[in-house]
């Protein structure tokens, strides 16, 4: 079990190696997927495979890795995962936005907890080490996380109360 998610650490820390986060202090952008799969075992996600993928779920986003990379370090499960929560960059950022929405509904278990995980970091960003957003942006992120998670074909208790928490510490937004 540990080896699999250290193996993934180390993976994606490689990969993303130069990146920053958009926060006020350009955190290094592994503390992100770090945080996705912490959040996932905080809320008693304990699965390898699910935790690897939260770890690996920006590198054929955001590195120059593939499908094929992760299914020949790794696995297919792992890589289907991470393909599944994976943004299309060549399309417009709207776009890109659209697509998650209407893909929520159909990912698999495995893709959903991680992609609720994700935007719970990303929430937690938002409110705690935010970007330099205008408040309109803040609030247009939240109501758009919560069109994307209510999609979610999965509910995960721990994890809804998390997100849930973290809505109603942001900015007022209205709810879908």
């Amino acid at each position: 079990m540990y080896e699999l998610i250290l193996k993934a650490a180390d993976y994606a820390a490689r990969q993303h190696r130069d990146q920053r986060r958009k926060d006020a202090e350009a955190s290094p952008y592994i503390n992100h997927p770090i945080a996705v799969a912490r959040i996932l075992s905080e809320a008693g996600i304990d699965d390898p495979v699910v935790l690897a993928a939260a770890i690996l779920h920006d590198t054929i986003e955001d590195t120059t890795t593939t499908p094929d990379d992760l299914r020949q370090r790794f696995d297919d499960r792992i890589a289907s995962i991470v393909v599944e929560v994976t943004d299309d960059k060549s399309l417009e950022k709207a776009r890109r936005k659209e697509l998650q929405v209407e893909h929520a509904p159909h990912l698999s278990e495995a893709a959903a907890l991680v992609k609720f995980a994700d935007k719970i970091a990303n929430l937690t960003d938002i409110l705690e080490s935010p970007p330099p957003w205008t408040p309109e942006r803040k609030a247009a992120y939240f109501a758009w996380a919560r069109t994307v998670v209510v999609r979610l074909p999965v509910q995960h208790a721990r994890l809804r109360e998390r997100f849930d928490a973290l809505q109603a510490r942001g900015p007022a937004v209205s709810t879908p």
